[in-house]
């Protein structure tokens, strides 16, 4: 019987990747990338630095020069691989990233008129113009809605759909106006390549609707008219041009056309799968099921756990989200993360670069800071240097180093910069089970849990738990390929596909005892600079810190 196999489509921050599996094993057969042509790295900049957009065109563009050259390394790789034994496709990408698009559907910026219009692009999940827009909602929602923060955590954040629409609105009122209406990023690929884009065409996923635009079904959908009108009448006469389509990753889009046959070489007809965010399709390529913490680590992290929808949940303050079918059909996803890890030790090592002349990379540095024990440097981070995603949702916030001698060294300060991201990923498991979601392993995946054994053991040795790593180095293409094997119908479920596709590497990360019970310490003065610092309830004195740093550091020393 000849192999089938599936494609995952991920859009990330500056590229695109394809990748090409076997769906009866999850074994790579091909891959590609492509860096987006437009802005910085793929970033549109401007003079704000909260701005951040894409042109949507580098998205057509990278489908197709990927899609090319996977089935071109699969040639190579695989004896006897034809393009037509792929049976179905999976798209992740980033988000909250939505576009405004036209009556039918296509980017404004696709238009002579507003091809260089930031407005009329994509807005990247990491653009912050809409901090007052997310201020106003989410005191608006506390008024008149507060069910509506109770499924986000408690926050709107500025990251997400409607913060960035109704900014626009503000700034660019001519793209607003030009605007049919708003699609995400992970909707709008699946649509381009199956032609579904027009409105009475097009199905949009619960992930990027859920997490990100307050859809739910308990509600009737997205926010009520009522409610957006308060906010703005324009926002409120949107909400009926929005897709009420909304299904889970299980469901197919539609099919791959003609025209993109013709453009890559795959045989047209091919079902493509609902997209979702990356992380989200990570946690899927990482074979997430109910008692695992899918920790997706990168420049900054996301945090998924699923709950069975058929038990009480309560709603958790501070998640970026409880929705309803956002990681596997039949479970809540419940999202989670950190706004820096790697960016933080990047700024560190690229931008401070310490030691001057000598240029300390990553690794010189996971290696010097590997010879200190727990709590011998005298240190302690808090990890907000992009602000705090979860628990406190602030973007506001920034980061802290305490306890800094005339003779602190780089490798010192490297690994509490390191322990500061593990506090944080403690803080966040700890709110999970305080609301009864039991975390009984944590997997972790991307570039840092595959490349530093240092920090995947500070993170063993703060949370005291194992670390697993996913067996895979491209989780989130994995699981949107997972979820083209699904609706392709390789696997009857997902249960089926992951059991079949996913694994995790044979190296687990085990606590150190008695550097766990110095991180216990250090923890409790972690939540008191979280605490005073990140909160307004908070009261009492920061007098005693800087002693209790010198107190441990003097018994480790000794």
């Amino acid at each position: 019987m000849s192999a089938k196999y599936a494609i995952g489509l991920d859009y990330g921050t500056n590229s695109v990747r394809a990748l090409i599996v076997n769906t009866a094993s999850g074994a790579e057969a091909g891959t590609a990338v492509w860096n987006y042509e437009h802005g910085t790295m793929g970033v549109i900049l401007a003079r704000d630095p909260h701005l951040a957009r894409q042109h949507p065109a580098d998205y057509v563009k990278g489908a197709e020069v990927t899609i090319v050259k996977a089935l071109a390394d699969a040639k190579k790789k695989v004896r006897g691989f034809k393009p037509e034994q792929v049976v179905g496709i999976g798209v992740d990408t980033t988000g909250s990233t939505p576009l405004p698009v036209d009556r039918n559907g296509q980017p404004l910026a696709f238009s002579k008129k507003f091809a260089k219009n930031p407005a009329a692009m994509a807005w990247l999940w990491k653009d912050h113009t809409g901090v007052a827009e997310a201020a106003e909602i989410t005191e608006l929602a506390k008024k008149i809605r507060p069910q509506f923060l109770a499924k986000c955590g408690g926050t709107y954040s500025s990251e997400w759909f409607w913060s960035k629409i109704w900014h626009c609105r503000r700034a660019a009122p001519e793209v607003f106006d030009a605007a049919h209406s708003w699609v995400e990023l992970a909707d709008y690929v699946p649509a381009a390549l199956t032609g579904t884009e027009a409105p009475d065409k097009l199905t949009v996923g619960i992930c990027a609707a859920g997490h990100k635009a307050m859809f739910n079904e308990t509600w009737g959908g997205y926010p009520d008219a009522e409610f957006l009108s308060h906010l703005d009448p324009k926002l409120g006469d949107l909400r009926k041009r929005l897709c009420a389509r909304v299904q889970s990753i299980d469901t197919t889009v539609g099919l791959l056309t003609p025209e993109w046959a013709k453009k890559t070489g795959l045989p047209a007809g091919i079902p493509v799968a609902v997209g979702a965010f990356d992380a989200h399709l990570g946690a899927v390529g990482c074979g997430i099921q109910p008692g695992a913490l899918v920790k997706i680590i990168g420049t900054s992290t996301c945090d998924i756990a699923v709950w069975p929808n058929t038990e009480n949940l309560a709603d958790i303050p501070g998640l970026c989200g409880i929705v309803n079918g956002s990681v596997l059909p039949g479970f809540f996803g419940l999202e989670a993360g950190q706004s820096a890890v790697g960016d933080i030790f990047n700024w560190f090592v690229n931008y401070i670069k310490p030691a001057g002349k000598k240029a300390y990379s990553h690794a010189d540095l996971d290696h010097e800071a590997a010879k200190l024990k727990a709590g011998e440097s005298g240190l302690l981070a808090l990890d907000w240097n992009n602000g705090n995603r979860t628990i406190l949702v602030d973007q506001r916030l920034t980061g802290l180093l305490a306890g800094q001698t005339l003779y602190t060294t780089p490798p010192e300060i490297y690994r509490a910069l390191v322990e500061a991201t593990a506090f944080g990923a403690l803080t966040i498991i700890n709110r999970f089970e305080e609301y009864g979601v039991k975390i009984e392993q944590v997997v972790n995946c991307g570039g840092i849990a595959e490349k530093s054994p240092f920090t995947m053991q500070i993170y063993a040795d703060v949370t005291g738990r194992p670390m697993k790593v996913s067996r895979s180095a491209q989780t989130c293409a994995l699981g949107s390929a997972i979820a083209g094997a699904v609706v392709a119908r390789a696997h009857p479920n997902y249960a089926a596909a992951q059991k079949a596709m996913t694994g995790l590497r044979p190296k687990i990360y085990k606590p150190n005892p008695q550097a766990h019970e110095i991180y216990k310490e250090l923890y409790v003065l972690y939540r008191t600079l979280h605490d005073a610092f990140g909160t307004r309830e908070w009261n009492g004195n920061l007098f005693e810190v800087m002693k209790k740093l010198i107190e441990i550091r003097g018994k480790i020393r000794k």
